[in-house]
């Protein structure tokens, strides 16, 4: 168990900004929201998967939208209580427990907002290892978790819940809503017991993401190569070092949807690199050729900064180093692979191996 301060939150987010895989929405929105709530209603306390009790009720909590969006409508954040409210509505019982739904961009804030504001603690572990665009992709629905009930809340105040089918009517119906509610709204879902947690969660994501980001920072500093700290801290493979030359994006279906292509600088000079994404990466190809594919991490960093870039920041000219990071077991598993593999989303291959070890399942971190 420890306490989030406002000054815990810069290499959180950070940290978090990367293994988003360029989605999850922007981390520095995140971040000041989130230090605003907790200067306003006090530090945060984190508790490890271990430390909750079986018969908890965790929620997850998250924004739903493009990522474009968030940037030009900023939340007013009151939105992820709404929501938490309407689903405890439902429940007819109270969250003891909040977690993130991903530990990415700005989703891996959003339950300290409502933390901050409602006094529930955090767990220390996210439902993905990363970030993915639509809802039913999380691992608690490898273990028949459902994602509904479902409720969205925007920033007028309107609120929706929705009982479903199935996780992948979660996602639809809830999308519809979310394009009619401006595209953007905040979620409340994926109900789980303590008991569940060890099986349903990527654990210690929370601490990984601080690690991370502190990793970056202190290379910095020490005018040491920041791409390369965070590679050796995730067991990631460096992909392509270069400028990008051209960002193809266009937000549709509540999903900011494109392709960004990257010219090799130094080494990598004569070599391009093809990235398509639907708000996270999905998928690298190098030279023509296939090199990363989702549900493995494809993560841009800014090449002398270690910074994290999101879809929605790329822009002509930055110079980027591109990672691929080995995802967590799990969802190379035929599940998992279902639900986020590169065929999901029509790409004709199957999902192409990185070479590296893999984090999160076995929850070895760096301390």
């Amino acid at each position: 168990m420890r306490e989030i301060h406002p000054a815990n939150l810069d290499d959180l987010a950070r940290g978090a900004g990367i293994l988003g895989t360029g989605g999850g929405g922007d981390p520095y929105v995140g971040k000041l929201l989130a230090q605003h709530a907790i200067r306003e209603h006090g530090p945060v306390t984190v508790v490890d998967i271990g430390e909750v009790p079986a018969d908890a009720t965790v929620v997850a909590i998250s924004g739903m939208g493009a990522p474009t969006v968030s940037l030009e409508k900023i939340p007013a954040g009151t939105e992820e209580v709404t929501a938490l409210r309407a689903l405890e509505k439902v429940l007819g019982r109270e969250a003891t427990h909040l977690v993130p739904i991903e530990v990415g961009g700005l989703n891996s804030m959003t339950p300290f907002i409502a933390a901050a504001r409602t006094g529930l603690p955090v767990v220390d572990g996210d439902a993905m290892g990363r970030a993915f665009p639509e809802a039913q992709m999380v691992l608690p629905g490898l273990i028949g978790v459902t994602v509904a009930p479902m409720a969205v809340a925007d920033d007028k105040g309107n609120t929706l819940v929705l009982e479903t089918v199935s996780n992948l009517w979660s996602e639809r119906l809830a999308r519809t809503a979310c394009v009619e509610m401006g595209c953007s709204v905040s979620c409340a879902d994926t109900v789980m017991r303590g008991d569940q947690l060890a099986d349903g969660l990527v654990p210690a994501t929370l601490t990984l993401a601080e690690d991370l980001g502190r990793t970056v920072r202190e290379a910095r500093a020490a005018h040491a190569d920041p791409v390369a700290a965070a590679a050796g801290l995730l067991g990631g493979v460096r992909l392509l070092t270069g400028k990008v030359t051209d960002v193809r994006r266009r937000t549709s279906g509540g999903f900011a949807r494109g392709q960004a292509l990257l010219d090799g600088l130094g080494g990598d000079g004569g070599r391009s690199l093809e990235l398509s994404f639907q708000n996270e990466h999905l998928l690298a190809r190098r030279d023509g050729e296939i090199v990363a594919t989702t549900p493995d991490l494809i993560c841009v960093l800014d090449t002398d900064s270690g910074e994290p870039v999101t879809t929605e920041g790329l822009r002509y000219g930055l110079r980027v180093t591109v990672l691929g990071v080995p995802c967590d077991p799990r969802w190379l598993t035929p599940g998992g692979l279902e639900l986020a593999g590169p065929r999901y989303f029509g790409y004709d291959t199957d999902h192409v191996p990185l070479n590296g070890r893999r984090l999160g399942f076995t929850g070895e971190l760096s301390r």
